[in-house]
């Protein structure tokens, strides 16, 4: 990824000049856990973001090799600085830099911000876990279910430890098993067809995590309810 990534930096400096503050590479491609259909996804952070900038970038990534894969962020410094900070977590551990320093453009953040991040992430999981048995009962989001509990983990981790494990294969490695499983899990949902039996223990698997983990990272904050 490194001569593409160049390559799109070479690019945007001709496009936004001075204006540009950041560029980064996110995800399994960043991590070096990806395979050959994996997403790009690209980083790109300027001063202040308009509808011209959108359409000049949407414009540079036609010219771009693999721009079929191409997703991710884009968007203003301002608006960053003052994002939620759960979701800031995740976004700026998860982002390899190729360009400016993120960690300047972002307020600083700890544990509890990690907590809020797992927290988060649990909840959204579980809602998606009870959904898809009672409704669509959709392979594809179970799998992007597993993929969000994989970042919950992170964010755990690092709330549990202070440390932030960067690729995931190797915080399996430090995980409870209880929390391990469910990285074992996202490979099964991956391969995943019309097996009902096999969905729906894969989908109680990660129903019964999220409400462990919710209950286990609200007490922490001394929310016992």
């Amino acid at each position: 990824m490194t001569p593409w990534m160049e390559e799109l930096v070479a690019r945007l400096q001709e496009t936004f000049g001075a204006r540009l503050r950041f560029v980064g590479l996110q995800g399994s491609r960043a991590r070096g856990e990806a395979g050959p259909e994996s997403d790009i996804d690209a980083v790109v952070i300027l001063d202040a973001v308009s509808i011209q900038d959108i359409r000049a970038y949407r414009a540079l990534l036609e010219t771009m090799p693999e721009r079929e894969k191409v997703c991710g962020f884009f968007g203003g410094a301002a608006e960053l600085a003052h994002w939620d900070r759960a979701d800031l977590f995740q976004f700026v551990h998860d982002t390899l830099s190729f360009y400016g320093d993120l960690s300047a453009l972002t307020p600083p953040l700890g544990r509890e911000d990690a907590r809020r991040a797992a927290l988060k992430g649990a909840c959204d999981i579980y809602h998606g876990c009870v959904h898809g048995l009672l409704f669509d009962r959709d392979p594809a989001m179970l799998t992007a279910l597993y993929k969000m509990s994989a970042f919950a983990l992170h964010a755990k981790y690092f709330w549990q430890t202070g440390e932030y494990v960067f690729r995931t294969d190797d915080l399996k490695a430090r995980l409870a098993p209880a929390d391990a499983c469910l990285l074992d899990g996202r490979e099964a949902a991956r391969a995943l067809t019309d097996d009902a039996a096999a969905f729906d223990a894969l989908s109680e698997r990660l129903f019964l995590w999220s409400g462990d983990a919710i209950r286990e990272l609200s007490v922490a904050n001394g929310n016992d309810t």
